[in-house]
């Protein structure tokens, strides 16, 4: 799933390559995608693109205030296997309706066939979600994020922990708390703050919220340094080359060799290294116990 650092990597992209060129058509490959209906996505051609935004895991294009009509925000969240991707030109014939391949939507911008960028979403799980309002706060996720997690001072970041009785990994990932960080990105916090995902984020010490708060600075602002400027389509490879614990499952851990261990859900797991985060310790895995210790 795209996080804080390669959304705000594609914003950057889009600042680079989108800026000022008028849209000349919106094809809509899969109707599902669409959760906003008025205005509708015709009512983007002619208008010029002014800007992108991140907010959280959201990416919004902006486009140009018009005085009979106002501004108008192309908002998507990419979910777990969104993508979007630049092309320099693409084909002029209207995609069907299908929503069975991975295009969900295009935008060709200066003329049709011509520049532009696509948002795809691979596998068979459509939850790419694409929003066109006057408003980005109108975009019910928006509406709920907690406050950006480059955006804290360490003051507010312990405000935001104390008397929390949710796990540390739990809490962190938590949209409403935290705005940016999931899955991937908060194993490597939580490793490099060198914490056990079950931490209680209220019982921590000053001295572990101040290991904490170092590391989500540090790791998200690393990440975003070596993303912004990479090609839309080489952000991926990016992501994985600098992570230490996430997906590396049985892989000896860069900073002490111990073996990165991993805790399956239903639908998502965790990778951590005992010997940095737990004690030496593993944790107990629910695909062969019901308690977690």
């Amino acid at each position: 799933m795209p996080e804080l650092p390669e959304v705000e990597a594609l914003a950057q992209h889009l600042r680079d390559h989108a800026l000022y060129r008028p849209v000349a058509r919106v094809d809509v490959a899969s109707m599902s995608v669409l959760k906003t209906f008025d205005p509708p996505v015709s009512a983007l051609v002619g208008r010029v693109v002014t800007g992108a935004s991140r907010f959280g895991k959201f990416l919004s294009v902006d486009f140009e205030d018009r005085p009979d009509a106002g501004p108008l925000h192309l908002v998507t969240h990419l979910s777990r296997a969104g993508w979007l991707r630049w092309h320099e030109q693409a084909s002029s014939t209207p995609p069907k309706p299908s929503g069975r391949g991975p295009l969900a939507l295009r935008v060709h911008l200066d003329a049709v066939g011509g520049p532009g960028f696509d948002l795809t979403e691979a596998g068979t799980q459509k939850r790419l979600a694409v929003y066109l309002v006057p408003d980005v706060s109108q975009v019910p996720g928006i509406a709920r994020l907690g406050p950006d997690a480059l955006d804290l001072s360490r003051e507010a970041f312990g405000e935001l922990l104390a008397g929390r009785s949710e796990r540390i990994k739990n809490l962190i990932v938590d949209q409403k708390v935290l705005a940016g960080i999931g899955n991937a990105y908060s194993d490597e916090i939580l490793h490099t703050a060198k914490l056990s995902p079950y931490a209680v984020s209220g019982r921590l010490t000053a001295e572990k919220v101040d290991a904490l708060y170092a590391a989500m600075r540090g790791v998200l602002t690393d990440a975003v340094e070596r993303s912004v400027g990479q090609g839309a389509a080489s952000l991926k490879g990016e992501k994985r080359s600098g992570l230490r614990v996430h997906a590396r499952t049985g892989l000896p851990c860069p900073v002490c060799g111990d073996t990165v261990r991993e805790v399956s859900f239903a639908d998502r797991s965790f990778q951590y290294c005992p010997t940095c985060q737990t004690g030496g310790k593993p944790l107990a895995d629910r695909r062969f116990s019901r308690l977690v210790r």
